[in-house]
């Protein structure tokens, strides 16, 4: 049987958010976003929530958008309101 090694692989949270461009209009929905080094227009917002959490510790205020690119892709991002940066889920 083989013995559990302090050495084995590293664990990395998933999901973990990346840091985005993003060009919003004057209501604040991304009209284009770069993704690898390519700038991609938004061909719709498909749903769009806020979250504004956790008040007692650290606050949290955000708007996620599911967002349509024009390649057909579908991803999530935010808008970390507190700090006015953009992130992909």
């Amino acid at each position: 049987m083989k013995s559990l090694s302090p050495r084995g692989p590293r664990l990395r949270p998933l999901d973990t958010p990346s840091t985005l461009r993003v060009l919003a209009d004057a209501d604040g929905r991304p009209t284009h976003l770069r993704l690898k080094g390519r700038v991609y227009r938004v061909a719709g917002v498909q749903e769009r929530w806020c979250i504004d959490d956790e008040w007692w510790r650290a606050p949290v205020h955000r708007t996620y958008f599911e967002l349509a690119l024009e390649d057909g892709r579908v991803v999530t991002v935010f808008e970390d309101r507190m700090a006015g940066r953009w992130y992909r889920q």
